[in-house]
């Protein structure tokens, strides 16, 4: 049995878009509503996406960069504070986590697919130059 959760979980850090799938179609069957299935799925994979970018730096590089993936979610995360302070003068936090959220998911969600190719292209390089 958790073997079987270790494999599950293991790909789902792996391939986070088959998580991001599976979640907006578990989402849709029980509320039946697309936006909403759209925006829990995005929420909830944003964190796969995330570790993902981790485990493929540390793969492609070698060494953990989870402190540099900290630190830029910090400076995401002041950068929403400070642009919502000067719109409306005061601070709602329900919408700036929203939107720093939904942030991350877009950023790692294109470093996901940057990574993921590069990564391929690099080990490609690398096996036909070392051949």
């Amino acid at each position: 049995m958790i073997s079987i959760l270790s494999t599950v979980i293991t790909l789902f850090l792996s391939i986070p878009i088959l998580g991001l799938f599976l979640i907006f179609m578990a989402v849709k069957l029980i509320s039946k509503d697309t936006h909403r299935s759209v925006h829990m799925a995005l929420d909830c994979s944003t964190i796969l996406f995330i570790i993902s970018v981790h485990f493929l730096l540390k793969t492609i590089w070698g060494h953990s960069f989870l402190g540099f993936i900290l630190l830029v979610m910090v400076l995401i995360a002041m950068g929403f504070v400070l642009v919502h302070w000067k719109l409306k003068g005061e601070i709602n936090f329900k919408k700036v986590i929203k939107g720093f959220w939904r942030f991350n998911f877009l950023f790692f969600f294109l470093a996901y697919l940057s990574l993921t190719l590069f990564g391929l292209v690099f080990r490609a390089i690398t096996f036909t130059f070392s051949t």
